[in-house]
């Protein structure tokens, strides 16, 4: 069996002429290991997401993910639903086509036959009506004045009892707190294997491509959008889960 362990992330040790974080080529090639040693919890994130799948999505529901990156959100949901014996349909949707080009391969590896691919915007996304939106540290990357208009049009787009699942990082609006739980999260990434200058090289090529905000902000957020029913339902420092049902 080929060997298909993640390219490793050295991205910010061996460049340091990243000024701005893009999800390019380079990003590309290495974002499966990027993102599980830059992202507390994430296959705990997953392990929610397929829980709430098998509660709420009904056989041939559609599930969009908004910002699906290489893939691996989608491999996971089908398989776990098809062993329920309630398959899904799928439609990704990313800005980046070189995280498309790996979200492709991936799928085909994985025997993921039932998925539609798009190359857009998310904003300007045509959504048609479905069980689920997955939004995995996506919204974050959405210009502040554009998010309460995208999350109105996923509500909207959504069936009764419809659900999203929205995963952020965010920030504390104690001052105090917010620089200890950054502290926090980057002895986590320091446990991971990632040193203080790549850190900080990330970090500074973030400034202003990544805005996160409270906890609080993101729940009103969803009830200005329509949903009525929300909730934070997972927590770890400055990263959050977060639940809207229609």
């Amino acid at each position: 069996m080929t060997n298909m362990a993640p390219t490793k992330d050295k991205l910010f040790l061996k460049n340091p002429k990243i000024h701005k974080f893009e999800f390019n080529d380079q990003v590309a090639s290495v974002f499966d290991d990027m993102v599980s040693r830059s992202v507390p919890f994430y296959n705990e994130i997953h392990r929610i997401i397929l829980d709430l799948s098998g509660r709420i999505l009904q056989k041939n529901d559609l599930v969009h993910d908004l910002g699906c990156s290489t893939g691996t959100t989608i491999a996971l949901m089908d398989k776990h639903m098809k062993a329920q014996k309630k398959p899904v349909r799928f439609v990704g949707v990313d800005s980046s086509e070189s995280m498309l080009k790996k979200c492709r391969t991936k799928l085909k590896r994985k025997n993921v036959t039932d998925v539609e691919l798009f190359h857009q915007d998310i904003c300007e996304l045509d959504m048609e009506k479905s069980g689920m939106v997955i939004m995995n540290y996506t919204l974050q990357f959405i210009p502040t004045h554009k998010r309460e208009k995208l999350l109105k049009n996923i509500h909207k787009s959504l069936r009764k009892n419809g659900i999203l699942i929205m995963s952020e990082k965010i920030t504390s609006t104690n001052r105090t707190v917010n620089n200890l739980l950054i502290n926090l999260y980057h002895d986590f990434k320091k446990r991971n294997g990632y040193s203080e200058l790549e850190i900080a090289r990330k970090r500074n090529a973030l400034e202003n491509v990544l805005i996160p905000i409270p906890s609080s902000k993101q729940l009103t957020l969803l009830r200005k959008a329509g949903f009525k029913k929300v909730e934070e339902i997972f927590r770890w420092y400055n990263f959050a889960c977060f639940i809207g049902i229609k």
